[in-house]
């Protein structure tokens, strides 16, 4: 099902992404693989899973956690969703349903390893990757990260200059960047001058 052509391209690998079914029988509302990516992208956005709103839409970071996301990094939505300088990749393409203790169920396992590596191969002018999350951070750092996200986050110039680490933009962060008074004051500043470095760089201007 992986074996690419050496001679695929960026589109009929999409296209072979947007067919899978891997995962159909544990995904409750079906799959739909959700991601934007251009071969002249130079900002990738690794995100965890989407929502039942991204799935409905298949419209990537289409919610409230994505307003805050496009906040945090001074991008408005047009800028956002330009594939041709900004790809977004979920570490989990498909809605992985709810978890009963609370929120979404984690990515799903077999996602990121099977698709991330022929994706990524065919985005040779990435300048900057965001790991939005502890998902994203875990399958892109591995043994890099620290152990929690917060230590993994509070150690961000660790991951410079190709990969800046953020929280996920949830309602639930709130109350964390209320604690954590430097993620204001030192790492948003630089997301946002390493993100409008990476996208003007593409002929793009950040708002």
């Amino acid at each position: 099902m992986t074996d690419n052509s050496a001679t695929e391209t960026l589109d009929q690998l999409v296209e072979r992404v947007r067919a899978c079914r891997l995962c159909e029988a544990h995904l409750p509302l079906g799959p739909r693989p959700v991601l934007r990516v251009a071969a002249t992208a130079r900002l990738l956005i690794i995100g965890q899973a989407p929502g039942t709103k991204v799935h409905a839409t298949g419209i990537p970071w289409n919610d409230r956690s994505g307003d805050r996301l496009r906040q945090w990094l001074g991008l408005d939505r047009e800028v956002f969703y330009d594939a041709a300088r900004v790809a977004i990749l979920p570490t989990g393409l498909c809605y992985p349903g709810r978890d009963p203790r609370g929120g979404d169920r984690p990515p799903r396992p077999e996602c990121a390893p099977l698709w991330h590596p022929p994706v990524r191969a065919l985005l040779p002018d990435i300048r900057l990757t965001l790991l939005v999350g502890s998902y994203a951070q875990a399958f892109v750092l591995g043994e890099r990260r620290r152990p929690t996200m917060t230590a993994t986050v509070a150690a961000w110039r660790a991951f410079l200059p190709d990969i800046l680490v953020l929280p996920h933009p949830s309602w639930r962060t709130t109350a964390w960047q209320a604690k954590t008074p430097w993620f204001d004051a030192e790492l948003l500043p630089e997301a946002r001058r390493l993100v409008r470095d990476a996208v003007v760089a593409a002929g793009v201007t950040s708002s």
